[in-house]
């Protein structure tokens, strides 16, 4: 099977993609082309989810190809309103302002120390760094919001992958090769590591990851091996701040709750402790409950995406989504 190099969807050597025209559509017609998709007869959600509920709408749209390059993560500072944003670009991170302006550009491409090789994910702490997942050399690589280099970890992980920060700047990060959790602990004005320990082990290909501001509970997006001809399936884990498992649903058990296949990639918590996940088979970002109701089964965006792969919230509750298949970041926001 190929892949469209736009929105990574699966097809045969004897079929074409109907993604590249959609997609130079939507850019025409700016945030108004979400309705390009329903008017083809393809909503975004697959048809059963429906529309954006009325009371969240599409604020604001950055970035965009060119300005974007593949963006992989995406992350808010809650302070400032700042978002940084992960992608291929020759400068690997991006920061916006909260008016959606580019304030500005770091991290390098090459080979240097304090060099992005190959960003996977994003995060802010709240003492304002910006910490990257660097797969180009497994390390993780922490900046000032001025892109100063402050620290570089490259010692004992396989494939570093997705990462959030706590409340405290403390970092929890996956490793996607070596299947665990670790929790990263430093002082990042002073460039110094104090501890990185391993939290969780025995996971299976863990990538996204998420942390509630108020509980402390940790959300993991685990990637299972394929069985057969299909390309695999998720599954959504629940850990007390304790690390106790509180609970998991595999795309089988969603499955059993919307008559569509479910594939998620990024995860996030909103305000309320509800745990929130980006599915790109059906285009849509859907609120799965609180951990002590999980699963409940809400989408919350079913329209004018493309291909979601990052989640965060704002301040001010506004939800950010990043969408590699127009390589842009899209801002919802209570109307």
């Amino acid at each position: 099977q190929l892949e469209c190099p736009f929105c990574r969807r699966a097809c045969g050597s004897a079929e074409t993609s109907d993604c590249l025209p959609l997609l130079q559509l939507l850019e025409v017609l700016g945030p108004a082309g979400g309705s390009v998709l329903s008017a083809l007869g393809r909503s975004g959600g697959g048809g059963a989810a429906g529309p954006t509920p009325a009371g969240l709408g599409l604020r604001l749209s950055l970035g965009g190809w060119g300005s974007l390059v593949n963006p992989t993560g995406v992350a808010a500072c809650r302070r400032s309103g700042r978002l940084a944003v992960a992608h291929d670009g020759k400068k690997r991170i991006h920061v916006f302002g909260p008016s959606g302006s580019c304030l500005q550009r770091f991290g390098e491409r090459g080979d240097a120390g304090n060099d992005i090789k190959y960003p996977l994910d994003v995060t802010v702490t709240s003492d304002g760094h910006v910490v990257v997942t660097d797969g180009g050399d497994s390390s993780v690589k922490a900046f000032d919001f001025e892109g100063r280099g402050v620290l570089a970890v490259r010692e004992g992980f396989c494939l570093p992958w997705g990462l959030d920060a706590t409340p405290e700047s403390e970092v929890i990060l996956t490793d996607s090769e070596a299947g665990a959790l670790y929790r990263l602990t430093a002082d990042f004005k002073k460039g110094k590591l104090k501890k990185c320990q391993m939290i969780r082990s025995q996971l299976i290909s863990p990538r996204g990851v998420a942390v509630s501001q108020t509980s402390g509970t940790i959300v993991v997006i685990e990637h299972l091996k394929a069985q057969g001809p299909n390309n695999g399936s998720t599954r959504v884990k629940i850990f007390s701040a304790e690390m106790d498992l509180i609970g998991q649903m595999d795309s089988f058990g969603l499955n059993l709750l919307f008559p569509s296949k479910i594939h998620t990639t990024a995860v996030a918590f909103d305000k309320e402790g509800r745990v929130i996940v980006t599915d790109v088979c059906n285009q849509a970002v859907i609120c799965l409950g609180k951990p002590e109701e999980f699963p409940i089964f809400n989408p919350l965006i079913s329209h004018g995406l493309s291909y979601p792969v990052g989640l965060t919230y704002m301040a001010n509750n506004s939800l950010v989504v990043l969408d590699s298949g127009d390589h842009s970041v899209k801002i919802y926001s209570s109307t």
